[in-house]
C-alpha cells in the first residue's frame, strides 16, 4: 500500500488536469451534414442558411434554422424551414421542424453530448412532392470531443420515423405506410487556425420508402464530404460561411453535389 501512495498521488493530480485541459479558441459551429454538440450560450442566438444542391435529380434545397437558449446553455429550443425547387422547375415549402436539446455533458466532462427531439411537422404540399404530409418524429444523438488544440470529432447516430405516409399501390390505389430512416455520421475538422477548419464528413443513412407495389422498401446511401468554414468576428457579431462537395453513393449510382452554407450569431 505504501508503494502505491505516491502513484495514487501523482495520478490524483494528473487526472484533474487532463479533463480540464484548456484549448485554444476555436469555431464552435454546426457542421454541415453532422451535427455539433455544443448548445448555444446564454442570451446569444444563432442563425443558419444552407443551400443543397443535388446534381442527379437537380434538386435544390434551402433550409433555414434558428436556435434560442432557454435561459442558459442546459436547454435550447430552435426551428428549421425549408424551401425546395424540384427538377429545376416546380418550387414550394418542404416540411419544418420544431427542435429541443438538451446538453447532457459539456466541457467538464469527457466530451460534449446533447440529444435532440424534433417534430417534424407537414407544412409542404406533399401532393407535389414537397414533403410527406404528416407529422413525425426524430430523435438524435450528438457527440463532440476536441482530441487536441488542432482536431475535433463529431459523432451522430439518429432515427426518423413517419406514421401512415400515403403512396401508390398496384392497381391504382393508395396504401398508407410508417416509414422509418436510421442514420450515422462521423466527422473530423482540423483546426487551421482558429478562425478556418478543414472539414470531412462521412453521413450513412438507412430508410425506408413506399415501393410500387405498396410495401415498405429499405435503401442506403453513403454521403462522404470534405469542406471547409471560415468565420469572420465583426464586433459581437460572428458570420462563419463555408462550402463543401458532398459525394453521394448507392449501390449504383455516384453524385457530385453542392453544400454552400452561411451562419451569423449575436446576443439578444
Amino acid at each position: 500500500m505504501k508503494r502505491l501512495l505516491p502513484i495514487i498521488l501523482l495520478l490524483a493530480a494528473i487526472v484533474p488536469r487532463l479533463s480540464a485541459q484548456e484549448f485554444s479558441e476555436a469555431i464552435e459551429d454546426n457542421s454541415f451534414l453532422i451535427e455539433e454538440a455544443y448548445n448555444q450560450d446564454d442570451r446569444i442566438v444563432q442563425n443558419i442558411f444552407n443551400g443543397y444542391y443535388l446534381s442527379d435529380v437537380k434538386d435544390m434545397i434551402y433550409t433555414f434554422t434558428q436556435e434560442w437558449p432557454m435561459g442558459g446553455r442546459t436547454h435550447q429550443i430552435s426551428y428549421s424551414i425549408a424551401y425546395q425547387t424540384l427538377n429545376g422547375r416546380s418550387s414550394g415549402l418542404g416540411d419544418a421542424m420544431i427542435n429541443y436539446r438538451y446538453q447532457l455533458w459539456d466541457e467538464k466532462n469527457w466530451c460534449w453530448i446533447a440529444p435532440r427531439l424534433s417534430v417534424i411537422l407537414p407544412t409542404g404540399k406533399s401532393a407535389e412532392g414537397f414533403g410527406n404530409g404528416v407529422v413525425g418524429v426524430q430523435v438524435s444523438l450528438p457527440a463532440s470531443k476536441r482530441w487536441t488544440n488542432e482536431f475535433v470529432s463529431h459523432l451522430n447516430v439518429g432515427a426518423t420515423i413517419l406514421p401512415n405516409v400515403e403512396g401508390p399501390a398496384s392497381g391504382g390505389n393508395s396504401v398508407r405506410r410508417t416509414l422509418q430512416t436510421y442514420s450515422i455520421g462521423l466527422s473530423g475538422i482540423y483546426l487551421v487556425s482558429e478562425n478556418f477548419n478543414l472539414m470531412f464528413e462521412l453521413l450513412y443513412n438507412y430508410s425506408a420508402s413506399i415501393g410500387e407495389s405498396g410495401s415498405v422498401e429499405f435503401s442506403s446511401g453513403t454521403i462522404v464530404s470534405p469542406g471547409l468554414r471560415y468565420a469572420i468576428n465583426l464586433g459581437k457579431l460572428q458570420l462563419v460561411p463555408g462550402l463543401a462537395i458532398p459525394i453521394s453513393f448507392t449501390s449504383t449510382t455516384r453524385n457530385l453535389n453542392v453544400f454552400a452554407y452561411l451562419s451569423f450569431e449575436h446576443p439578444f
